[in-house]
C-alpha cells in the first residue's frame, strides 16, 4: 500500500484503529498527530472513542493555535507542539499506553534494545522522561527535552511511550518494535537472564542490511508467479494479525523454481504489503529498484541446499525469541503436535548467520526443520507456504505454553518411549 497521498486525517484514523485492535491502547487512551507542510497539526480529539474514530473526528490546529473540527484536541497537544517546535525534522508523533511499556515505566526501566539487532536500528536509543500531570506544560517540557537531545523514542514514567518520526508509519514501527522488545524481555526473564549482543555484534549487524545484487532483467510475471505473490502476501498479513511478526520484522519467502524465489522487501510495513512490493530473487540478483530483506542470502542458501523446501520464514515472535536471547534450551516434546511439526530444534550462534549462511542452511533436515539463531530469529522451513506457516504457529504457541507452564509447576515432557510411538504412528524419519 502506498500511503504518501493519504490525507493526514485518514492516516491518523488508520494507525489509531491499528493500535486499538492490537490491544495497545484503550477507548480513551493515546493520541497521535501529524504536522502538515504548512505547519498545521492534525491531532486526535479528546474524549472520543478510539475504537470507532472517523476522519471527521480529527482536529486541525493552525500554527496560531486556532482549532477546526467538531471536538477539542487531545489534552496532550502541548507536548506535541513542543516536540515539533524543538524538532523541525519530525512530522508525526505517536503516544499510547501498551501494558508492556507501562510495566517498564512503572519500574523506571527501558526495555533492553540490545537483545536483537533490529530494535536499536528501528527505535534508535530510548530515553526516559520524568513524570508530570497529563496535559501539563511541565510534562511537555519533560518529554520535549529528551527529543531535543536527539531521542525519537521516549518512555514516560508512570505513563506510556512517545515516538516521533518523519511520518506516522515510521513512528508506529518504532512504537510496535519497542513493545515487542519489552514483551520478549518479560518472557525471557521467566527463563533466565537475557544476554544482550555486544557492541561489536550490533555494529556488524548494522552493516548487514539488504542483499547487494544486480538488477534482474525485466520479465512478465507468469500466472503462477502472480498466484504465489497473492498467496505470500495473504500469509504475511495473517502472520501479522497473529502477532508472529511486526511491521518491520519478519522475512517470508516462497520458491518460484530452482533457486528463484519471492521475498519480503526490506523495511516495508508487513501489514500493508502488496503483490508489487514482493521482490523476486534469482542467483543473487533481484528485481530492479527493490531491496529484499537482509536474510536473503540465507533464504537463497536454503533453497540451493534443499530442493524439497518450498518456503522459508525468518521470524521474531516474542515467546520463542525468549529462548533465543537467553540460551535456554527449547524442547518440542510437550504435546504430540509440537514434536511432529518441530522435531529437534537446534541452536545456531549469532555470528554464524552473518559469517556463513551456507553452513547454517546445511543444518536443516527432516529432523531439523527449524533453527533458533541466538539473539536473532527463528528460521522455519516447510514443504509449502502453509506448511512453513503452520510450523511457525506451532513453534510460537509451544514456546508460550512452556513459559506459562513454568508458572504452574515442574514440566513433564513426553518421554523417549512415547516419542518412538509418535514416530512410528506418523511414519517420521
Amino acid at each position: 500500500m502506498h500511503v504518501d497521498l493519504l490525507h493526514p486525517a485518514d492516516q491518523l484514523v488508520m494507525i489509531m484503529q491499528r493500535i486499538y485492535s492490537c490491544g495497545m491502547t484503550t477507548t480513551s487512551g493515546g493520541n497521535l498527530s501529524i504536522r502538515d507542510e504548512n505547519g498545521d497539526i492534525w491531532i486526535t480529539p479528546t474524549g472520543i472513542d478510539k475504537g470507532s474514530l472517523t476522519r471527521e473526528d480529527i482536529v486541525r490546529v493552525s500554527p496560531s493555535g486556532e482549532t477546526f473540527g467538531p471536538h477539542q484536541p487531545s489534552v496532550e497537544l502541548p507536548f506535541h507542539r513542543e516536540i515539533y517546535r524543538l524538532r523541525p525534522d519530525l512530522r508525526a508523533i505517536l503516544h499510547a499506553h501498551p501494558p508492556t511499556l507501562v510495566a517498564f515505566s512503572l519500574a523506571r526501566r527501558i526495555p533492553d534494545i540490545r537483545l536483537t539487532p533490529d530494535v536499536r536500528r528501528i527505535c534508535g536509543d530510548v530515553a526516559m522522561a520524568a513524570y508530570d500531570v497529563p496535559g501539563s506544560r511541565q510534562l511537555g517540557v519533560n518529554i520535549a527535552r529528551r527529543f531535543a537531545e536527539g531521542y525519537q523514542t521516549v518512555v514516560m514514567e508512570n505513563h506510556g511511550c512517545v515516538c516521533g518520526a518523519r511520518d506516522l508509519f515510521g513512528a508506529f514501527m518504532a512504537f510496535e518494535t519497542l513493545d515487542f522488545c519489552g514483551r520478549m524481555e518479560l518472557y525471557a526473564r521467566k527463563l533466565g537472564a537475557p544476554r544482550p549482543l555486544t557492541p561489536e555484534q550490533l555494529s556488524r549487524a548494522c552493516g548487514a542490511e539488504g542483499l547487494q545484487a544486480d538488477a534482474l532483467p525485466a520479465a512478465a510475471a507468469s500466472s503462477r508467479e502472480r498466484a504465489l505473490r497473492r498467496d505470500l502476501c495473504g500469509m504475511i498479513h495473517r502472520a501479522y494479525d497473529q502477532r508472529l511478526c511486526t511491521s518491520a520484522q519478519g522475512a517470508f519467502s516462497q520458491r518460484l523454481s530452482g533457486e528463484s524465489f519471492l521475498m519480503t522487501p526490506h523495511r516495508k510495513d508487513r501489514r500493508y504489503l502488496d503483490v508489487a512490493d514482493l521482490v523476486r530473487v534469482e542467483n543473487g540478483r533481484c528485481e530492479a529498484g527493490k531491496t529484499p530483506g537482509g536474510s536473503a542470502p540465507l533464504h537463497q542458501a536454503i533453497y540451493r541446499a534443499h530442493p524439497d523446501v518450498q518456503a522459508v520464514i525468518v521470524a521474531h515472535a516474542p515467546a520463542v525469541m525468549a529462548f533465543a536471547v537467553t540460551g535456554a534450551a527449547f524442547d518440542s516434546r510437550i504435546i504430540p503436535e509440537s514434536y511432529i511439526q518441530l522435531r529437534d530444534v537446534r541452536r545456531v550462534p549469532y555470528d554464524a548467520l552473518l559469517e556463513d549462511p551456507a553452513a547454517v542452511a546445511a543444518l536443516f533436515s527432516a529432523r531439523t526443520p527449524v533453527l533458533l539463531v541466538d539473539n536473532a530469529c527463528a528460521v522455519v522451513t516447510g514443504p509449502s507456504l502453509l506448511g512453513a506457516f503452520d510450523r511457525l504457529e506451532v513453534l510460537e504457541y509451544s514456546a508460550q505454553a512452556i513459559l506459562a507452564a513454568r508458572d504452574v509447576g515442574p514440566l513433564v515432557m513426553i518421554d523417549d518411549r512415547q516419542v518412538r510411538d509418535i514416530e512410528e504412528a506418523f511414519h517420521l524419519d
